[in-house]
């Protein structure tokens, strides 16, 4: 089998690369070159406990190839949020350029409250979180009095009127649903020209013979790329656009990837977007499959 680095390409824009030459080396090994680590053996260790993020996803071979280009970086020990939520958001508002700081956030499917907590520590002046479970929300939050907490209430039956009005920044976790069955219901959350930030989980977006196949874990890339298009869709009869996907830096429940999407109301089309394939390609890249 032929061994190296490979950039895909196509007709016309399909031309030499300097990246199809650049040494590529084992992470542990790599990770020792940069100092991040004194010793190989102490680098398998953080990527055995998930410590270790490349190109924003959590690294899960030692021997898996990087390139001096790569970004590496190594997950803080002590916790950041209240639920490892939290770091896949903050990952994405990063990515996506979103700044919560001075907005309202409507927060659906707050559960421990990962997301509220993260928006909250980025600037958020309120947060509404919003769950259909009952006292999960972490103790702390409970009693901040930025959040405005609606637990017992399923999304599909939200009156945004009774929330105080749709907010400039929608976040959403969910599980157990699949979230084109809520979008148009969650676009009603969103102010005009806003933007809703989400989780896609594809053990949840698939159907049910896909997702008993693996014991509910998705591996395959095609089902990934599928789910992501049927999101889309239900997103664009919404009167919104996809602006960007990325693959969590974290896994999900049972080791599964998991993709974040933002969507904005009223997309301006002259703003570049990152496409499906490009985030189901680095999953890919990273091992998730």
């Amino acid at each position: 089998m032929p061994t190296g680095t490979f950039e895909l390409c196509a007709g016309a824009d399909c031309k030499p690369s300097e990246t199809a030459i650049m040494p590529r080396r084992r992470l542990d090994i790599e990770m020792v070159r940069r100092g991040l680590t004194s010793t190989a053996s102490m680098a398998n260790e953080l990527i055995d406990a998930g410590g270790v993020l490349v190109k924003g996803a959590v690294a899960r071979k030692s021997a898996y190839l990087v390139t001096n280009g790569d970004p590496i970086v190594l997950v803080e020990s002590k916790p950041r949020f209240v639920s490892r939520g939290g770091d896949k958001l903050d990952a994405a508002l990063t990515e996506f350029r979103i700044d919560p700081a001075g907005k309202r956030v409507i927060d659906v499917g707050a559960s421990t409250g990962g997301f509220t907590d993260c928006v909250l520590q980025r600037g958020a002046t309120e947060v509404v979180s919003i769950d259909v479970g009952y006292g999960q929300l972490d103790h702390g939050l409970r009693e901040n009095q930025k959040i405005k907490v609606f637990e017992r209430t399923n999304v599909r039956h939200v009156d945004v009127s009774q929330i105080g009005g749709p907010a400039p920044l929608v976040v959403v976790d969910l599980s157990f649903i699949s979230l084109k069955v809520v979008f148009s219901r969650l676009a009603t959350l969103c102010e005009p020209d806003g933007d809703i930030l989400m989780l896609v989980k594809p053990q949840f977006e698939a159907d049910r013979v896909e997702a008993a196949r693996g014991q509910g874990v998705i591996r395959s890339p095609e089902i990934w790329h599928r789910v992501l298009e049927e999101v889309s869709t239900c997103v664009s009869e919404a009167k919104f656009g996809v602006i960007n996907v990325m693959v969590s830096p974290l896994r999900g429940a049972s080791g599964n990837a998991e993709f974040l999407v933002h969507c904005r109301d009223r997309p301006d089309p002259s703003v570049p977007s990152t496409s499906i394939e490009q985030a189901v390609e680095v999953a890919r890249s990273v091992g998730l499959s």
